[in-house]
């Protein structure tokens, strides 16, 4: 089907309208400045997310330490095997809970086998009774492990 040539010329007329327009109407001028919004935008959201998350990073259970006068502070570098024992005796290595101070040795060493260069901090609560420590300290020992670290808090922070 083809269109009467009226109707063609037409058509070219209006293409050519819009050509001859498109010729005219000046180009927009090049930005050539950074837009930094969008990077601020991505910098803010993960620091929040870096806020959020880093607490949850720390293994281990938490426990009210005992505090020392006499404190070395040593920065939580993720590098230490933590083993947690809280107000009612209960073991944990990392998060996992440990049923009995007879599995402890073993566990650890498995975890020892896992990342070698790991040290061992041992945290116990303030309020556990001293021998629940004295009983793990005794099992890491059976287990051939001799460079435990006993987790202490400053005397003069706030809990």
């Amino acid at each position: 089907m083809t269109l009467p040539p009226a109707r063609n010329q037409h058509r070219l007329r209006a293409v050519r309208a819009l050509l001859r327009a498109e010729q005219q109407r000046a180009l927009p001028q090049v930005k050539s400045d950074i837009n930094v919004t969008p990077l601020v935008d991505v910098v803010l959201v993960l620091l929040i997310i870096f806020m959020v998350v880093t607490p949850l990073i720390a293994s281990g259970v938490a426990v009210d330490l005992p505090r020392t006068a006499h404190h070395a502070r040593k920065p939580d570098d993720g590098k230490d095997i933590i083993i947690s024992i809280t107000q009612d005796k209960r073991l944990y290595v990392g998060a996992q809970r440990v049923a009995r101070v007879q599995e402890l040795g073993p566990a650890v060493r498995a975890e020892r086998r896992k990342f070698p260069e790991k040290s061992i901090f041992l945290k116990g609560d303030a309020r556990t009774p001293y021998g629940a420590v004295r009983e793990a300290m005794d099992a890491l020992h059976g287990a051939a492990i001799e460079d435990v670290t006993l987790g202490t808090e400053e005397l003069g922070q706030e809990r």
